[in-house]
């Protein structure tokens, strides 16, 4: 197949969703080599530029600055000028980058985006500092440890909100339909997601909530179901709301628990054109169990929101191509980016966005996002509070869609802060549609 790799080997690849204030859930596609840099040819003199004014900087500046700092500061400069999730970690952000992927990893808890050039908090993720502390989505993050965050980059914030478990930073909190800011004390942790829950809900109907794609994720998933098929569910809900991604590999391998061997579940392409495609694992020699098999084949409903991003909406989307479930929601995020992981010789990296992604049909959600199947909205209730809603095409500098011209700016949608699980009409929605699966699955067949 010209100018088509499948890939078969297992590689370290992730797809960055968000930034997280408590890790950068989701990156890369592997690493990419380090060529050797010429001094001629296009861009050498724009090149020559920067050197003389590195030389100028040195020899005439009022007090002595180290080369390192300005070359930092210039690279961080350069790469916050590309897409929102393209940037340069140094040592120690890269070595915490590496950590993160494992599902442990100290900080707050908070995922974060650049929203109308304000630091603001997609979601908090669940049990942890905070999230327990009070924090809530659309919270727009004003200073931190007293300094402002205008003109701050995601890392650099990212940075400031890690630190050793116990100690304690302050963020400071302007949120919709306060008159003042407010200051949050928050204690770090050291922040262990637990990836995979599940249960059987309403007697036979299996219910799995995924947190993030971590590199244990599609194990412990294995794992759940087994579980809960024992129990013998009829039916199967698997959660994807407010997941914002996290391992490419892992995402491929949760489909696989659910499609048939062989199928594509997405593929990439870069500047290049050439497309790269990631498949369901082909069948071993062993015959597959009757429980992965009934797997396979039970009705299913995917739920989605807004916060469902990268990981999430590629298993959305394959699961949704190859019609082997329902999805029911809100459009999701529409992180459609990969990015590569370049390690530098001094233990810093970068994280470079060099391809999108595509569902097996080929459809390109970067900015746009999955689009359910049936559409379910969360509503507010009373005096609930509610926030903003935040996606990939929200944020500063984030890539077009190579397919489709994005829509007009639309009305700013709101969704309720919280929602109680007898208020949440998506998943009660799911449950009506699989109960009534199967009352017409057992409807007498016409003679």
């Amino acid at each position: 197949m010209e100018g088509k790799k499948i890939m078969k080997k297992k590689k370290l690849i992730l797809i960055i969703a968000l930034i997280l204030a408590t890790a950068i859930s989701g990156i890369l596609i592997g690493r990419l080599s380090v060529g050797s840099v010429s001094a001629e040819g296009e861009g050498y003199e724009d090149l020559k530029i920067f050197t003389e004014v590195l030389s100028i900087v040195k020899r005439n500046y009022v007090e002595d600055v180290k080369i390192k700092d300005m070359v930092y500061g210039a690279i961080k400069g350069m790469l916050n000028s590309l897409d929102p999730h393209s940037g340069f970690m140094p040592p120690e952000a890269y070595k915490e980058m590496q950590v993160d992927t494992k599902g442990e990893f100290g900080g707050l808890g908070i995922q974060i985006g650049i929203k109308d050039a304000t630091l603001t908090v997609i979601a908090p993720i669940e049990d942890t500092p905070a999230f327990n502390a009070g924090i809530k989505a659309g919270d727009k993050i004003i200073k931190i440890s007293n300094e402002f965050t205008k003109d701050m980059s995601l890392h650099d914030a990212v940075s400031k909100m890690r630190g050793i478990k116990g100690t304690s930073v302050v963020i400071t909190i302007m949120r919709e339909g306060w008159k003042e800011t407010r200051d949050f004390t928050i204690v770090r942790d050291i922040i262990k997601v637990k990836s995979v829950k599940a249960k059987v809900i309403e007697g036979n109907i299996g219910y799995v909530k995924l947190n993030q794609f971590q590199e244990r994720t599609s194990s412990d998933l294995a794992a759940s179901l087994d579980a809960i098929t024992k129990e013998q569910v009829t039916s199967l809900i698997l959660d994807l709301r407010n997941n914002p991604g996290g391992l490419l590999n892992s995402a491929v391998e949760v489909s696989g628990q659910f499609l048939a061997p062989g199928k594509v579940v997405v593929f990439i392409k870069g500047r290049s054109g050439e497309k790269t495609e990631y498949r369901t694992e082909s069948e071993g020699a062993a015959e597959p169990g009757e429980e992965k098999t009934k797997l396979k084949t039970m009705p299913m409903i995917v739920l989605v929101n807004q916060g469902s991003a990268s990981a999430s909406e590629i298993v959305a989307g394959a699961l949704k191509d190859w019609n082997r479930a329902v999805v029911l929601g809100v459009q999701t995020f529409g992180k459609g980016s990969v990015q590569s992981v370049i390690p530098l010789s001094d233990g810093s990296g970068l994280r470079l966005t060099t391809a999108r992604y595509y569902t097996p049909k080929g459809i390109s959600i970067q900015s746009t996002g999955i689009t359910p199947d049936i559409v379910v909205k969360l509503e507010q209730k009373g005096d609930a509070k509610e926030h903003p809603v935040i996606r990939e095409k929200d944020l500063e500098r984030h890539l077009k869609n190579d397919q489709s011209d994005e829509k007009t700016k639309e009305p700013e949608e709101m969704v309720p802060i919280e929602i109680s699980e007898k208020d949440d009409v998506q998943l009660q929605r799911a449950i009506d549609l699989l109960k009534s699966w199967k009352v017409f699955k057992e409807l007498p067949k016409a003679s």
